[in-house]
């Protein structure tokens, strides 16, 4: 079976957690703040705050950008339902907009119509890796005094308009989940130019001490920590973040692979009729976390039958990027959404296997094995 991905792990982050563990620094440490300093320097941001995973980076995320119960964020249903929920969490209303169908990411045009005098902030996702169009989103904003924030989960290593994907805005999220490009095992970060911000994203994720643990433990004299707010426990261990150091530094050599693989799908999958292959927009770099491809609505093979007969065949798939608004969480909550790009762009995408390594052979029996299950 070739599966969809797998993560790009080495003796190196084993290694690396093995030595990090014998140190007996095991929780937020010396190797979180490397981590984060090397994090803001790839990606050109002023800051970076380690967190427990990307869902937990776009609470904070929330908080510190003022979002409350009352209030609305605009954010695209076509994303992970992580994304939905951060809004909810501070009893804020998400309030779905459309996306563009050859990206899939939202669109701005149709996100600035759902803007109401409740409207707080707007929430972009980089879907799959491909950058929105953050420039569009930022004059939005600016227009009509929101915040922005950036969902990255899937997009450490993209850029946009020749700036990395952290550098743009001050709230921005990543993942370090194993489906994504580099992995800590789970694990998230938060790029910031504010420092405000920053401060207080450091004293949130960890139960709003006013001191964390290594500075205690470095000082040469007695500290009494204060508890400045209610804070919440969104570390990240230093044997995660030794682990993501030696992802980081490969980060670039990884996706110069996957690259070579969306191309070499790219051109061997140009002929097939019925599909559309991915869009990359102008000005823009994508890391390739995933591959997806759209069915036309010519194709002669249904999705789903699509990734049966690829499974059958030992080719994993995965379906399209999900809609939250039909998951059973959102769609009983009362609210009618009409989401008609949207739920046509799930339905009818399809993800292949793209990972690092991926051997000549694998990928070739990949693009056999497509061509033939869709065109039986």
């Amino acid at each position: 079976m070739i599966p969809i991905a797998k993560p790009y792990l080495t003796e190196v982050e084993a290694k690396a957690a093995h030595d990090t563990i014998l140190t007996g620094w095991i929780t937020q440490g010396p190797r979180v703040n490397e981590f984060e300093e090397k994090f803001a320097r790839y990606t050109g941001a002023k800051y970076a705050v380690a967190l427990s995973n990307c869902t937990t980076a776009l609470h904070l995320a929330m908080i510190v950008a003022g979002v409350g119960k009352g209030d609305e964020v605009i954010c695209p249903s076509m994303s992970y339902i992580a994304t939905a929920n951060s809004i909810m969490y501070v009893g804020a209303e998400p309030v779905f907009a459309e996306v563009d169908p050859t990206t899939y990411n939202i669109d701005p045009e149709d996100a600035e119509r759902r803007i109401t005098p409740r409207t707080k902030a707007i929430l972009i996702v980089h879907q799959i890796g491909m950058p929105a169009d953050i420039d569009a989103f930022k004059a939005i904003c600016d227009k009509h005094n929101l915040v922005l924030i950036e969902d990255a989960a899937c997009a450490a290593g993209s850029s946009y308009k020749g700036g990395k994907i952290g550098s743009h805005s001050d709230l921005v999220c990543f993942s370090f989940h194993p489906r994504k490009v580099i992995t800590t095992g789970d694990g998230g970060m938060l790029t910031t130019n504010n420092e405000q911000f920053y401060h207080r994203l450091k004293l949130l994720r960890q139960h709003g001490m006013s001191v964390n643990d290594r500075v205690r433990h470095e000082s040469a004299k007695v500290i009494m920590e204060d508890h400045l707010e209610v804070g919440y426990n969104y570390r990240l261990t230093d044997i995660q973040a030794a682990v993501g150091i030696k992802q980081l530094e490969r980060l670039d050599e990884i996706i110069a692979e996957r690259n070579k693989i969306a191309q070499r799908y790219l051109r061997e999958l140009a002929d097939v009729p019925g599909i559309r292959l991915p869009h990359l927009p102008a000005e823009c770099t994508t890391n390739w976390q995933s591959f997806s491809i759209y069915l036309l609505p010519e194709c002669k093979v249904e999705r789903n039958d699509l990734m049966q007969r690829l499974l059958d065949a030992g080719v994993a798939s995965r379906r399209g990027i999900m809609t939250s608004h039909r998951e059973t969480a959102y769609k009983n909550n009362g609210k009618a959404y009409h989401l008609p790009i949207s739920e046509d762009a799930a339905d009818r995408s399809i993800i292949i296997p793209l990972y690092v390594p991926m051997s000549d052979e694998d990928i070739a029996y990949v693009i056999q094995q497509f061509k033939a299950c869709i065109s039986a």
